[in-house]
């Protein structure tokens, strides 16, 4: 059985180092890779030849290969030959007519984001790899944007005050975030409606903030659940009074699924003292903050606003490893060593829960039509 891996027309990161592509090769895979796939990284064609993969144009790898593996979902109407698997992040929820063009085309597609976050998936977790390098990558931005220093500094000339980090949303994201801020000698404080993650953030060094919200919780994923009008509205009442002492802001809370909540207004923003620094993570998803735009850079007052997106490209090597042994734990999970071919079973734990198209119909049931 052949494994394709194109070249990423939206992103520096790939979905094979030349190391993996030996060890899918050692399970008994033909691997064969576009020409060119890891050049921006540094990998050269010749370093994923000498561990066995071949090297073929775009056309050839898709006509002949039995599972493609991407970084992002397809952007031409090729994702994949009918009968084959196609691996990749998809975006599923905002996605759906590509869902169902895929099923139509004999494609099973399997969606990294819905992996169950389960024991067993850990090394599968694409989405935690590639956001707590993420919130790493938020927080240099941030220091390169702020026009203070971080740490407080004691100098003849007199001391210097560690700069004041807020992060929103204590999640995989939130935590690297507040895990570099205090690295580089930032005061640090958090939130998160769930209550349950106070003692990870206690345990990197940072002040939680409490915000008496009533009945939150999180879901069965680990992700926050949506919060009630009347409690965004508390919620905000406090966040603008902790982000008008803060110097750097970055709110990385999502719900999986739905557009991301709105927790900050551009008053709060605006009441920011001049050189300020915002990054809204979520911005790709609607964003946390109001006005931010995905990928802009623009002053809301006297501070800058950053709708961030695709950050982990900014470390596009080490994203690329976590991501590829992302995908490697999850192809040796599918693969029957017997038989030499991926076993694709609905019923299989993990796939349950991120195989999407089968046999030519949607199988998943977030995604299935309604039955009239």
């Amino acid at each position: 059985m052949t494994i394709y891996f194109p070249r990423e027309p939206d992103s520096v990161r790939v979905a094979l180092s030349p190391d993996n592509a030996g060890k899918l090769h050692q399970l008994g895979l033909s691997v064969a890779v576009q020409a060119g796939l890891g050049t921006r990284l540094g990998w050269r064609d010749e370093d994923y030849a000498a561990k066995g993969a071949s090297l073929v144009a775009e056309a050839a790898g898709l006509q002949n290969c039995g599972l493609v593996v991407r970084v992002n979902r397809p952007t031409g109407q090729d994702a994949a030959p009918r009968g084959a698997v196609h691996l990749s992040s998809l975006d599923p929820f905002q996605e759906r007519e590509l869902v169902a063009a895929l099923a139509a085309a004999g494609v099973s597609v399997i969606s990294v984001e819905m992996i169950p976050r389960t024991t067993i998936a850990q090394k599968m977790d694409v989405l935690s790899s590639q956001a707590s390098l993420a919130g790493y990558a938020a927080v240099i931005l941030a220091t390169e944007r702020l026009d203070r220093v971080f740490p407080m500094m004691m100098t003849p000339s007199g001391t210097i005050a560690a700069a004041k980090v807020f992060i929103v949303g204590a999640g995989v994201a939130g935590l690297q975030a507040i895990a570099t801020a205090k690295r580089l000698g930032a005061k640090v404080e958090a939130f998160d409606t769930r209550a349950a993650v106070e003692e990870q953030v206690l345990s990197l060094g940072a002040k939680f903030v409490k915000v008496d919200l009533g009945e939150t919780g999180q879901t069965t994923q680990g992700y926050a659940k949506a919060l009630t009008e009347e409690q965004l509205a508390k919620q905000r009442e406090v966040m603008a009074k902790q982000v008008a002492q803060s110097d750097v802001v970055i709110t990385t809370a999502q719900v999986f699924g739905r557009p991301a909540p709105r927790i900050l207004s551009t008053a709060m923003v605006t009441a920011m003292r001049p050189g300020s620094v915002v990054i809204d993570l979520a911005a790709a998803t609607g964003g946390n903050v109001e006005g931010s735009e995905p990928g802009v850079e623009k002053r809301v007052g006297g501070a800058l606003l950053i709708g961030a997106t695709n950050l982990a490209d900014q470390v596009a090597v080490n994203a690329s490893q976590m991501l590829s042994n992302n995908y490697l734990a999850l192809i040796e999970h599918l693969w029957d060593k017997e038989s030499k071919a991926l076993k694709i079973d609905p019923q299989d734990e993990i796939l349950a829960g991120c195989l999407l198209t089968h046999g030519g119909a949607i199988v998943h049931p977030q995604f299935r039509e309604p039955t009239p």
